[in-house]
């Protein structure tokens, strides 16, 4: 969906500001909230397309507001009760609970599940790749290509300001699940994936770019029509 996540291609944001050393984590809590989306996830609350999508449907104040792991924090929130594993009236009990103790964590009622730990652990292991049995691909590389002028409603994964841009296939990735379909509860609808090549000129315009430069873009098939 278009919205204040997309900002690919935008400017008047500010410098982006780079640490030294920087940490994994800056507060204890984002490691707590980094192991709650394997768990959740793990389990088969909902999947990575609809996390993502439930990001984007932040209010963009909040969004813009708020921090990386915020994000997730608030996706996991919203995905576990529109999925009714927890009500919000619960959400918001727990929440004052933990509020009002001394300490928090005793709170938290311990749970020992070899069997969930043990999947959990391969789950990190492997990755839990998209990756799918092929399907037969439209275009080849050397094939021009153009990105299509879409705007959906719901996810998608096709960066806004690379669209209705010419292109070349620089290579085919293999096939891949369709986040379009599985944020959505409508399977995975695997397709073809390409490594797309865009000239600078042709993203950015003649004053912007530098010389020679190119940009590579990994994008499904169904974003893609021949130039």
């Amino acid at each position: 969906m278009d919205g204040i996540h997309d900002l690919g291609g935008t400017d008047g944001m500010g410098p982006i500001e780079q640490e030294e050393d920087e940490p994994y984590f800056h507060e204890e809590w984002e490691a707590e909230v980094f192991g709650l989306l394997p768990t959740t996830m793990g389990q088969e609350m909902y999947n990575i397309d609809e996390f993502r999508h439930a990001i984007e449907r932040m209010d963009p104040a909040h969004y813009l507001s708020s921090s990386y792991y915020e994000h997730w924090l608030t996706a996991m929130e919203t995905l576990l009760v529109e999925k009714d594993v927890i009500s919000e009236e619960e959400l918001r009990e727990e929440l004052e609970e933990a509020r009002s103790a001394e300490d928090p964590e005793a709170i938290v009622p311990e749970r020992e599940d070899p069997e969930l730990a043990e999947s959990l652990l391969e789950l990190a292991e492997t990755g839990a790749s998209t990756k799918r049995d092929p399907v037969e691909p439209a275009f080849e590389p050397g094939d021009g290509v153009e990105v299509r002028n879409i705007h959906p409603e719901g996810h998608t994964r096709c960066p806004e300001y690379v669209r209705r841009t010419n292109g070349e296939i620089a290579e085919v990735r293999g096939t891949f699940v369709l986040p379009d379909a599985h944020a959505h509860g409508e399977g995975e609808s695997p397709e073809p994936v390409y490594s797309v090549r865009f000239d600078g000129e042709e993203l950015w315009g003649e004053e912007y770019a530098d010389r020679n430069e190119s940009l590579y873009i990994d994008l499904w098939e169904s974003y893609l029509e021949p130039a």
